[in-house]
């Protein structure tokens, strides 16, 4: 009997761990139930300019180092902006002004710290914005972390010039 109760104190204690959890993300992330078909488009694209009173973002998956390196998906103010695969980038227009981003495995369906990715930058209009995700391995093989970070304009462009863009669509 009191294994039983110390195991339902136990799921609910697991419970409201996973609700602190997404309540931490919910400003950044989208449902994560969202999905994405992702693919490279073979062509290179120059950099763009910000449309007039917007920003440009830039959201580069840098090269990984394992069996398989998946895909991820970006969200910015709790909306699910694509995905990106190993070695791509993707950009978006936004306004000005505090916004918050998640990056997370694009085939995950919960919120696992080690696999979210969180920042928030302050956007200006007419600037561009360039940010990194790497995915960091463990002796075993397997994704330890997702390593999100705003990077260098010089080393943002040298990325979107080294890889190709990522085309990516919302499975319904």
């Amino acid at each position: 009997m009191w294994d039983f109760i110390a195991l339902i104190a136990f799921t609910m204690a697991l419970s409201a761990q996973d609700a602190s959890v997404v309540a931490a993300a919910a400003p950044a992330c989208g449902p994560m139930d969202a999905t994405f078909e992702v693919q490279k488009d073979g062509s290179h694209h120059a950099t763009m300019q910000p449309e007039p009173g917007k920003a440009l973002v830039y959201m580069v998956q840098e090269d990984c180092v394992g069996l398989g390196c998946p895909s991820t998906k970006v969200a910015v103010d709790g909306t699910w902006m694509g995905a990106n695969l190993n070695k791509s980038y993707f950009s978006f227009a936004t306004n000005p002004g505090v916004h918050h981003v998640c990056v997370t495995l694009r085939s995950r369906s919960s919120i696992a710290p080690r696999f979210v990715g969180l920042l928030h930058f302050t956007a200006e209009a007419g600037e561009s914005y360039y940010f990194r995700t790497r995915l960091l391995y463990g002796e075993g093989g397997d994704i330890i972390s997702i390593d999100l970070d705003r990077i260098d304009s010089d080393q943002g462009k040298f990325f979107t010039a080294a890889y190709p863009p990522s085309v990516s669509h919302p499975v319904k």
